[in-house]
């Protein structure tokens, strides 16, 4: 007869995992519910300098590594730094979920793509397939800028992956080349790529320098007159 699982212990063990799991779920339902109902009526998001952009397909190959690299990242933390983890998935997980607030709130997309294919090679045939698979909605702010930045900081914030330069370099190499691609594939807008930029600047500052946001917070309250009248 086999051993009983303690599913308490087990739990306990690998909640972080669990974590992760549950909230792909979560953002995977959501998003694809996304997919299906916005197709059509939403707002058009468009820059002028979206129009001088050029069209490159081979950007197709950092475009799809954005999936093992954020996989990569959080997978790597999951089992060699709980503390760096949960970091990331705070990082990851609330910009995720602003996101598919804003896409429910306020669809948006965009009139970018080309509607015929300036050249025919196995990289524009691969654009085509993301094309007919991804819609062009539900796109602000992006997801894949986003998480690209979340994972480099995560790779830079790994007290194992202090020493290691040139896993350093090559994060930031594929994450630049990742933001680049969702441009000029025509994914996104530089609309899109600025916002993303904005929102992890300032989850940035929520997550990693958490502390010294709550310090300051208590030195203005220790500072106010009316804040100290407040706790007598």
């Amino acid at each position: 007869m086999g051993k009983k699982v303690n599913w308490k212990n087990f739990v306990h063990e690998y909640k972080h995992v669990l974590l992760s799991a549950g909230y792909l779920l979560f953002y995977l339902v959501w998003f694809f519910y996304l997919e299906k109902k916005v197709t059509r009526h939403f707002t058009i998001i468009h820059t002028p300098l979206d129009d001088y952009i050029p069209f490159c397909e081979v950007f197709i190959i950092p475009y799809l590594l954005w999936f093992a690299y954020v996989a990569a990242a959080v997978i790597y933390l999951m089992l060699y730094d709980k503390q760096e983890y949960y970091r990331t998935c705070a990082f990851l997980f609330t910009g995720m979920t602003i996101f598919l607030i804003i896409s429910t709130l306020w669809p948006n997309g965009h009139y970018l793509r080309p509607f015929v294919m300036p050249r025919d090679n196995v990289f524009t045939r691969m654009v085509e397939a993301l094309y007919y698979t991804d819609t062009s909605a539900n796109l602000w702010p992006s997801i894949h800028v986003y998480n690209s930045i979340g994972a480099h900081l995560a790779v830079l914030h790994c007290s194992r992956l202090s020493r290691r330069r040139g896993i350093k370099i090559t994060s930031f190499v594929l994450c630049v080349s990742i933001i680049l691609s969702t441009m000029l594939l025509k994914q996104h807008s530089v609309f899109d790529v600025v916002t993303a930029f904005f929102m992890a600047a300032v989850m940035y500052h929520l997550v990693y320098h958490k502390d010294a946001i709550l310090a300051s917070l208590r030195s203005l309250r220790e500072k106010s007159p009316l804040l100290r009248f407040r706790d007598v």
